[in-house]
């Protein structure tokens, strides 16, 4: 039993698993848009791990495959980038101001609630990784030293919140390009699935904000971590 539990493939047979009953209980329930495929996969994933009482290094080495494809599956959301190539060198300026702001604002933000909540320093530190894509976070989060699984755990959590909130908060938004650009930025690949859902033009911009966003932080987030220490 224990060499079972510690088999790469079980915990990749698992994720799979998960995520397509996620999927499948999410059409049952007539997708409702307060509970996605990607929570209740979550929710099914976390209750095998914490009644196994299985660490989280281990789960971790079993998804190594699965966690490599993260960085092709982020290249290739430059496809739909690519077919709305004009619109985005038409918005070029608008963009550029929003990425450095959303950049700040959301590392400042995501920091300051837990400074306020009296979290540790390596907890302030895993938030600071909120906003970014999991691969490039999870590289920022070695930098600067904060855990990783936690880290892993908020980037996942409110990339999950962003997709549900993108209705009732961004709804009054018209065009698809800034609301798109919004979502990539806030939730990231989450937020950039729910986004090619919407439409074509706001799933690529939705791509550009998270990649966009991504390479900002890593650039200077370290070097800021680094002032503060």
């Amino acid at each position: 039993m224990s060499s079972l539990m510690h088999s790469p493939l079980l915990w990749l047979a698992l994720t799979l698993t998960c995520y397509q009953a996620g999927f499948w209980i999410h059409r049952q329930l007539r997708e409702p848009l307060w509970f996605p495929p990607m929570l209740i996969a979550l929710t099914l994933l976390v209750g095998v791990l914490v009644g196994f009482r299985v660490p989280y290094d281990t789960y971790f080495q079993g998804n190594q495959f699965i966690h490599f494809l993260l960085g092709p599956a982020t290249v290739a959301l430059a496809v739909p980038l690519y077919q709305s190539l004009p619109r985005l060198k038409a918005a070029a300026g608008p963009l550029g101001i929003s990425l450095v702001f959303g950049s700040v604002l959301g590392v400042g933000t995501a920091m300051g609630l837990a400074w306020l909540f009296h979290l540790s320093d390596s907890s302030i530190l895993a938030f600071a990784t909120r906003a970014v894509t999991t691969p490039m976070a999870l590289g920022i989060a070695e930098k600067i030293h904060a855990p990783l699984a936690l880290a892993s755990a908020i980037i996942i959590i409110s990339g999950i919140i962003g997709a549900m909130l993108v209705e009732p908060l961004l709804g009054f938004i018209r065009s698809d390009m800034a609301r798109g650009f919004a979502l990539g930025m806030a939730a990231h690949g989450v937020g950039t699935a729910r986004a090619l859902q919407i439409s074509p033009t706001c799933g690529a911009f939705a791509a550009l904000g998270m990649s966009l966003n991504g390479v900002l932080t890593a650039l200077w987030l370290p070097a800021a971590i680094g002032l503060w220490h």
